[in-house]
C-alpha cells in the first residue's frame, strides 16, 4: 500500500485554509489546534500552518515534519481537509504523544460530523 504523502493531499491556497477556518469545526489539543471540515468527495487532505510565533524557519519546518508523518501512518477518515495549527510544546513532545493528540482531536469530530450507518 502506497503511503507517501502525495500532491493531492496538501491545502495549498489560502482561500482553501480560510474556508476550513470558517467553516470548519476546532477541536483543541495538548500539542496543536485541528480544523476539520468535511468534503464532497473521497480525499482527505491536510493543510499545516506553522506561523513564525512557532519559531524560526528550522523549528516551523520541523514541526511540519512531525504534523506530515502523523498524518501519512494515521488511517484517516475519507472526505474531510483538516487544517493543523501546532503549538510550541508540540517540537518538545514524543512522536507517540504527537499522534495520541492528532488521533483523538481527528477521531473525537469525524466520529460527530459522520452518522453511523
Amino acid at each position: 500500500m502506497d503511503h507517501r504523502f502525495r500532491p493531492e493531499s496538501h491545502i495549498r491556497r489560502r482561500a482553501e485554509f480560510q474556508r476550513v477556518y470558517e467553516a470548519g469545526v476546532r477541536q483543541h489539543g495538548r500539542l496543536m489546534t485541528v480544523f476539520i471540515l468535511p468534503r464532497a468527495d473521497t480525499r482527505t487532505r491536510l493543510g499545516i500552518a506553522a506561523t513564525r510565533k512557532l519559531g524560526g524557519a528550522v523549528v516551523r519546518n520541523r514541526a511540519k515534519r512531525l504534523v506530515r508523518e502523523v498524518f501519512r501512518q494515521h488511517v484517516n477518515p475519507s472526505g474531510f481537509d483538516i487544517v493543523v495549527v501546532p503549538r510550541p510544546t508540540l517540537l518538545d513532545a514524543p512522536f507517540a504523544a504527537i499522534e495520541s493528540d492528532y488521533a483523538s482531536c481527528v477521531d473525537r469530530q469525524t466520529r460527530r460530523s459522520r452518522p453511523a450507518s
